[in-house]
């Protein structure tokens, strides 16, 4: 009889620890509404919709398409690139027109079969949809090659990090901010943060 009467205040103590752990993550939901997270079916949506934006954005930039590049961006976007900084989508649409006229190639014979290119590619995103999910922020890898070489071989041209902002109007995701950070040039850092690095040059505890 103490035996089980000994079993069953076990039971009732494991109930009761149960029941307040249970009890204390609820109080912490309601106590925490911003950390609430839009569903894993509207977060798949949207990230899918956002990785083909990233998509449609680099092939834009290859074909030297100012439009549909433009057209990626919000409004009253922000775009900090290797052209510099440009702010809303009209700036930035003047801004690819002036790229593709830089960038054209203007030594192609007529009867030509192929020519150079360079092309980007993003990769590795790591995106958060805000709750209401009507924004969000993205940490995205991207590299580019070139065979626009003298011995005509593939090469490794640039490599680097974008720091993105999205708003979704009118059904549609756009780049509201995107930061462009290039390892081959002068805006690369000794560490990033946003991608979880430490300052290396830090004594090691």
């Amino acid at each position: 009889t103490n035996a089980k009467a000994e079993h069953t205040g076990q039971m009732k103590g494991r109930d009761m620890k149960i029941s307040a752990v249970a009890s204390a993550a609820f109080a912490l939901c309601i106590a925490t509404p911003a950390a609430a997270q839009v569903s894993p079916e509207e977060y798949a949506v949207a990230r899918a919709e956002i990785v083909n934006l990233s998509s449609r954005l680099m092939i834009a930039f290859d074909a030297l398409d100012a439009d549909t590049y433009a057209d990626c961006f919000a409004k009253d976007a922000t775009l900090n690139w290797i052209g510099g900084v440009e702010n809303g989508r009209e700036a930035i649409r003047k801004a690819l027109t002036a790229w593709r006229v830089r960038m054209s190639d203007t030594n192609i014979a007529p009867d030509a079969t192929s020519r150079q290119r360079t092309h980007h590619f993003v990769l590795n995103h790591n995106i958060t949809i805000d709750q209401g999910g009507k924004t969000g922020k993205g940490i995205v890898y991207w590299f580019a090659l070139t065979n626009r070489t003298p011995q005509k071989d593939v090469q490794p041209l640039y490599f680097g990090h974008v720091v993105e902002y999205y708003v979704k109007e009118d059904g549609k995701w756009l780049y509201s901010k995107r930061e462009v950070y290039n390892e081959s040039l002068s805006n690369r850092a000794a560490f990033y943060p946003e991608l979880g690095e430490i300052d290396p040059r830090k004594p090691k505890p």
